[in-house]
């Protein structure tokens, strides 16, 4: 997880206990994710650098400058070998991982860039950004290839569905868009905010809100949803269907000022400077998503 404590911290999946921490950021780290393999971590933070952590030893191995403004997204290629990052100097800068040279540096949206993302084959670059649109580039003519547009707002969360044949955004605007990758045509969900996640099979997707509420949308082709999880007065966590369910898996972001943490039991607690970007749902009865 990282914070605005400007640190990142380790903890044991099964006790919910911090095992250690990493420091060496001197602003607020917004985004992390782990390489392939494990071995490797990447950060972004508000202090424009991109540093590059053992995963094992908590060591810092690299920092990676070129950034001008605020660091808001990294991401890893999938064979682990280059780092994919965006930031609101509005560009989108590519970096090798061996030796921490940037390597591409795309230019197009014209306002901060808060999400990017490599296609399942690491040809493709997706991005969002505070401009209202979804792009797309192409790394080997390092070109943009089309920009999807019809956001309202800015576009804070972007993912390519698990073939890639879909891509979906969350916006200020209220609304979640599914995109046909290819024509660029477009569904939208209203009354729903970002992040945006699609489950692994690429049929549903959860997305999260400001207002403690997070929605699980069942068919992509559908406006409907399959659950609608909030916060009770207790921070004990439910949904629209009156049913408890756990909260197996999560991966959280630095952002928000206030959303909750889930533990074993269920309930959640206040958990300041955090934001929900991945869930995986168990059921009551043991349906998984």
């Amino acid at each position: 997880s990282c914070s605005y404590d400007n640190t990142i911290w380790f903890w044991d999946a099964s006790s919910g206990r911090q095992i250690k921490s990493l420091k060496g950021h001197s602003n607020a780290v917004t985004c992390i994710q782990f390489s392939p393999d494990g071995n490797i971590i990447v950060s972004g933070s508000y202090d424009k650098t991109i540093r590059l952590w053992n995963a094992s030893s908590g060591t810092q191995i690299k920092s990676l400058k070129g950034h001008s403004d605020i660091i808001k997204s990294v991401q890893f290629s999938p064979d682990g070998n280059t780092i994919v990052s965006g930031s609101h100097d509005k560009t989108i800068r590519l970096w090798k991982v061996s030796s921490g040279e940037e390597i591409i540096c795309l230019e197009g949206h014209s306002s901060a860039v808060t999400c990017v993302q490599f296609s399942s084959d690491g040809n493709m670059i997706l991005s969002c950004s505070h401009d209202g649109t979804v792009r797309l580039w192409d790394i080997a003519s390092r070109k943009q290839i089309k920009s999807l547009e019809g956001h309202l707002s800015a576009v804070t969360s972007v993912q390519f569905s698990p073939d890639g044949s879909k891509i979906v955004s969350g916006s200020y605007d209220n609304t979640i868009r599914l995109w046909n990758s290819s024509l660029g045509k477009a569904q939208f969900l209203e009354d729903y905010s970002s992040p945006v996640q699609f489950s692994a099979d690429g049929k549903k997707i959860v997305s999260d809100s400001h207002d403690k509420v997070i929605q699980l949308h069942g068919d992509v082709s559908s406006s409907s949803s399959l659950f609608h999880f909030a916060l009770d007065d207790n921070e004990s966590l439910l949904n629209s269907q009156n049913e408890r369910v756990s909260l197996q898996k999560c991966i959280w972001q630095g952002g928000i000022q206030r959303t909750g943490l889930s533990l074993r039991d269920s309930t959640w607690k206040d958990a300041k400077g955090l934001t929900l970007l991945q869930i995986s749902v168990v059921e009551k009865y043991g349906g998984t998503f």
